[in-house]
């Protein structure tokens, strides 16, 4: 017996996002390590996947590709617009060290962070409390590159005022010629940034579900807070928002180039991101799954080895 055989009726009924095919779900996670990283038809021709032997590794390999775009850009001459996650946050450590040790100057870089914790009317958290992104991004990111940073006017945050900005300030950077970068982790849902599964409810197809470019106050999925209880607020769920602001698909899925992955791995065998990478990879474009979408634009996506399986149950 399994999940789909016992739902019905249960209290797992209706907890799901309504559009989620289980048994594809199931499919997908059932895939043999060895075929994990396979080529899938659905896949853009420059989306690549790199495997990262441990989490550290994972953050020196994300860091380095983030860096070196970076770099590129800068010996370009172009303008570069960077979305920018918080989760995971180990590869701006390294990003930083390669940046400095280049001496390249971040001057040419605007950097969007792509969502933030939010009250009913989309007011966010003070930016110096402790779990602000805005805090965050500072303290891992902006703060070490210290002279090298990136400039305070070229930094924006999800607030309720600057986040409807977003559209027309990267518009205009990929008109003067620059480049769209997305840095994305994803959540236990399968959600880019904020943006959850059951918001495809909110569209008629998905042309306009791929025009949306941000919501302030969204509704956040019960399976998102407890992630965040675990990997960021150590299990106290009580301090977590059940809102935020996030950018959509109408800005990430508009990147020249996207930098991802997935490190979920806990120790004793545990793990929260497995199904997540297998899903993500191998189910196929589909709002309801909105990491599904990352493979068929180009860009780079790291895995730390353990997330590939076998996904079977294991007595810790």
């Amino acid at each position: 017996m399994n999940m789909m055989d016992t739902i019905k009726g249960s209290m797992m009924e209706n907890f799901f996002p309504k559009g989620w095919d289980l048994q594809k779900i199931e499919d997908c996670c059932a895939t043999a390590p060895e075929h994990a990283l396979d080529r899938q038809p659905h896949w853009h021709k420059d989306f690549v996947t790199e495997e990262c032997g441990d989490v550290a590794s994972f953050n020196m390999q994300m860091g380095y590709e983030i860096a070196k775009q970076i770099k590129r850009t800068r010996d370009e001459g172009k303008k570069l617009a960077l979305i920018l996650s918080v989760g995971p946050m180990g590869m701006y450590k390294w990003a930083v060290y390669f940046l400095k040790d280049w001496n390249c100057s971040c001057d040419h870089v605007s950097g969007f962070n792509m969502d933030e914790w939010s009250d009913a009317d989309g007011n966010t958290l003070p930016s110096d409390d402790p779990g602000a992104f805005q805090n965050a991004m500072q303290e891992v990111f902006y703060g070490p590159l210290g002279e090298l940073t990136v400039p305070q006017s070229q930094r924006n945050f999800a607030t309720k005022d600057n986040l409807p900005q977003y559209a027309d300030k990267i518009q205009k950077i990929k008109d003067s010629g620059g480049e769209l970068i997305t840095i994305y982790g994803i959540g236990r849902c399968f959600h880019i940034a904020f943006w959850e599964p059951h918001f495809a409810e909110d569209y008629e197809n998905v042309e306009e579900w791929k025009k949306a470019t941000h919501r302030r106050a969204a509704k956040l999925h019960p399976m998102t807070i407890e992630q965040n209880s675990l990997i960021s607020f150590k299990s106290r769920v009580t301090l977590i928002p059940a809102l935020a602001n996030t950018v959509g698909p109408g800005l990430f899925l508009n990147s020249d180039y996207c930098i991802g992955g997935v490190d979920g791995v806990v120790g004793r065998g545990m793990n929260w991101q497995g199904m997540t990478f297998f899903v993500t990879l191998k189910y196929g474009p589909d709002i309801w799954v909105p990491s599904s979408w990352m493979p068929t634009l180009p860009g780079k996506f790291f895995v730390v080895k353990e997330l590939k399986g076998p996904l079977i149950p294991e007595c810790n």
